[in-house]
């Protein structure tokens, strides 16, 4: 038993990638055989995962910032992995936000098509390898597997107008995936390396004649992280896309968003702080700006949805700019404002995605936000959109509140503060008025439809697809409702637990903007002697000849 528990010391770093990537290798061949074993194996692969993850934040939360060597190769020459307080959140708000999805399409979505499972947990292999990389390189790898998962798992179940939306999301994500080799081109050729580490320390070297170059690198790199981060003027496709998704792909897309986000977070600090030399600064001021348009275009959007899913997917490009708007600003108080908001929003989006099936489905398939009966059971459906309701507009007493209120408080120091202010509570106000709004179309003017008015809706449910009678059967209630009940229960346990939440967040802040601490442990890294030394072995075998 000890000596398992040695050969596992200093491995749990890799353990997030290594899992789902095994799971996934194994679903493959159970998925070809039909095996009655996919589904609990997926599930336990994600729970897994949760455990794995919560363990890695109590381990992070001591302070010490751990890197892992893949291949046992010193930094800047090896691939290296990082465990800090920002990849273990982010770690762990993946896997609580995969259990509930994983949970919902256990109600009959994952039998749409042959690769549900395994795509899911490559997703989540690539979502898991990109908060932890501490090299360029290998974060353009983690995202291409997390991209081609979510190109299958975007048209599971294919519709027309799922299709189209993939179209979309694959031609915009592949000229992200191009630019983002272009950069990582330039920014090698000048400083001869791309360990994030290593950059931090050779940029600010880098001669005035290859100045340009190394800015341009930034900046193409800083585009690519606004495609994934859905910024303006790059969030087009993600309202049609993620309205179009099935609804537990959806809500693990919410969490693809933020790697956008923290990409952006994580080389802030330590490539355009002031020691960055010719990219100090490059990304202020037209990272706030950019953040407060397309929190104002998102409220707008939100205003102007006529369907549910629509509505939702405008939520999701609000908190991106709320995020990327604190990111931008860059003080430690906006940072851990936006890490303890970006949990809250996180699992609420995730949550909405889920409640708005089920709300389409009790509508008899529809989401247009026209008056229509729902079938009996709508209370609970319309307690549960309350407290999303109130968890996304940021209305007290709930999480969204609280990140948004430290949010204005450490605003009010920078030069932004007037903005600031202005932006988040419009966008709050707009989406107060926009969920009041549907909520009312929803349930004032169709609660309680029972038999009333069922042949009103039947004309306009008769277009929608198959699949939606089949999802509202009483066998299927189970898994969707225990997956939203524990999303919503995280989100009111993050204002139960707001008090311990927000100081592991202004740790991680301080964390994040105190770099050398991150680059002494990837450069520092020393491998580590084999537990088989297998050169040792054949020279030993060839003096004994």
């Amino acid at each position: 038993m000890a000596g398992a528990s040695q050969l596992w010391a200093g491995h749990e770093i890799v353990a997030p990638v290594l899992l789902p990537l095994v799971a996934g290798a194994l679903l493959v061949l159970l998925e070809q055989a039909r095996s009655r074993w996919v589904a609990p194996l997926s599930l336990l692969a994600t729970g897994a995962l949760a455990l794995l993850a919560a363990l890695l934040v109590a381990q992070a939360g001591a302070g010490e910032v751990q890197a892992y060597l893949l291949g046992n190769w010193r930094a800047p020459w090896g691939i290296s992995l990082v465990l800090d307080r920002l990849s273990a959140l982010m770690l762990l708000l993946t896997a609580l936000v995969a259990c509930g999805a994983l949970l919902f399409a256990l109600s009959g979505e994952h039998t749409r098509g042959l690769h549900f499972h395994s795509l899911f947990q490559f997703q989540l292999m690539g979502l898991c390898g990109a908060f932890l990389t501490a090299d360029l390189f290998n974060l353009f790898v983690f995202f291409e597997v997390l991209l081609a998962a979510s190109y299958g798992l975007l048209l599971h179940g294919a519709t027309p107008a799922r299709t189209a939306a993939a179209l979309h999301y694959v031609a915009f994500n592949l000229a992200g995936s191009a630019l983002f080799l272009v950069a990582v081109s330039l920014l090698y050729a000048v400083t001869g390396t791309l360990n994030l580490a290593d950059l931090a320390l050779k940029l600010p070297r880098v001669p005035p004649g290859q100045a340009p170059l190394a800015q341009a690198g930034v900046l193409l790199l800083l585009v690519v992280f606004a495609v994934k981060a859905a910024l303006l003027p790059l969030y087009f496709w993600l309202p049609d896309t993620y309205a179009a998704a099935s609804a537990p792909v959806a809500a693990l897309f919410a969490i693809m968003t933020k790697v956008g986000v923290v990409a952006t977070r994580r080389i802030n600090p330590l490539l355009l702080g002031a020691d960055g030399g010719p990219v100090a600064g490059l990304a202020w001021p037209w990272l706030p700006a950019l953040a407060l348009a397309t929190l104002g275009l998102a409220a707008v959007g939100a205003l102007a949805a006529q369907r549910l899913r629509g509505l939702v997917a405008y939520l999701v490009v609000a908190s991106a700019g709320t995020l990327l708007l604190a990111v931008g600003l860059g003080t430690a108080g906006t940072l851990a404002a936006a890490l303890f908001y970006l949990v809250n929003s996180t699992l609420t989006a995730a949550a909405w995605f889920l409640l708005a099936e089920c709300i389409v489905v009790a509508r008899g398939g529809s989401d247009a936000l026209k008056p229509r009966p729902l079938a009996q059971g709508w209370v609970p459906l319309g307690l549960a959109y309350l407290v999303a309701a109130v968890a996304v507009a940021g209305l007290p007493p709930l999480g969204g509140f609280l990140g948004k209120a430290l949010l204005l408080q450490a605003a009010g120091t920078t030069g932004w503060a007037v903005w600031t202010v202005a932006g988040v509570l419009g966008a709050s106000l707009a989406t107060m008025v926009a969920l009041a709004r549907a909520g009312s179309v929803l349930f004032w003017h169709g609660g309680g439809g029972g038999q009333e008015g069922g042949q009103e809706g039947g004309k306009e449910g008769a277009s929608l697809p198959s699949t939606a009678p089949r999802l509202a059967h009483r066998d299927t209630l189970a898994p969707q409702a225990a997956a939203i009940t524990g999303l919503l229960a995280a989100v009111l346990a993050v204002a139960v637990l707001a008090g311990p939440l927000s100081r592991y967040t202004e740790a991680t802040a301080r964390q994040l903007l105190a770099p050398g601490a991150y680059i002494a442990a990837v450069m520092g890294a020393q491998a580590v002697a084999p537990a088989y030394d297998v050169r040792k072995e054949m020279r030993e075998r060839g003096d004994a000849k």
